[in-house]
């Protein structure tokens, strides 16, 4: 019999626990359960502090089942169009301006990301560290994924967020790449991941981005997320669904 590939052992254990784990934050009545098996690997999903700013503990109010709706392909014109419908029935809407985004985090329908295991944010200048409460979970997972499957302490790079429509517009000015619309990043839901910035370095790391792109392959078969490889930008834009 030919033995399982080390990739493919790793694989089966990160869905099995993350699917654990997204079992104890969404259904309260197996948490007693799965307590002695998983509490030291929750206890990893703490976010690492910041000097900027501190992440608060983020309680999650979540229907049970959750409802992803199937994207029509009728509505589908090109491959964005995935993320833009995603993002439209995930969460609170589109972002009005930013008396509207200072109110959803009042609300905590948008919470704070700093830095946590296996994932950093970069210093943003057209985008917030904030996403919604479940989006946080599913990056959280990636991150923890990502130390999984590579050495301890990897950690792979966000380097854009939350924008409100004045800040895209701001950076269409400057990347003609950004969309001149209403952009996923619109919704608190999106978030952009360095393909050549790992562990604080940017570079060629072929083995890293190999590692990241599968765990966001399982991720999106899985019906967790949807992502793109943006080439220009040098990112994979992923919107949690």
């Amino acid at each position: 019999m030919k033995k399982p590939h080390i990739i493919q052992l790793a694989a089966i254990f990160l869905l099995f626990s993350a699917g654990a784990l997204a079992t104890q934050v969404y259904m309260p009545e197996l948490k007693k359960q799965l307590k002695d098996t998983y509490s030291s690997l929750a206890n990893t999903l703490e976010p690492a502090s910041s000097k900027k700013e501190k992440a608060e503990p983020i309680t999650l109010e979540v229907p049970v089942p959750r409802v992803i709706p199937p994207i029509p392909d009728e509505l589908i014109t090109k491959e964005y169009d995935k993320h833009l419908y995603a993002a439209e029935h995930n969460g609170f809407g589109l972002i009005d301006d930013e008396s509207h985004f200072e109110k959803l985090i009042e609300e905590k329908k948008l919470v704070l990301i700093n830095q946590g295991k296996g994932y950093e944010v970069m210093e943003l200048t057209h985008s917030h560290p904030y996403v919604t409460p479940y989006s946080k979970v599913i990056l959280e997972e990636l991150g923890l994924a990502f130390q999984t499957l590579s050495k301890d302490e990897s950690f792979f790079t966000i380097t854009s967020v939350t924008r409100t429509p004045e800040q895209q517009q701001s950076l269409r000015k400057r990347n003609r790449n950004a969309t001149s619309g209403i952009s996923s990043h619109s919704y608190g839901v999106s978030f952009d991941i360095s393909y050549v910035r790992f562990n604080g370095k940017k570079g060629s790391n072929w083995a890293a981005k190999k590692k990241l792109e599968e765990i966001l392959d399982e991720y999106q078969k899985a019906d967790k997320i949807i992502f793109i490889k943006e080439r220009n930008q040098s990112c994979y834009h992923v919107t949690v669904r």
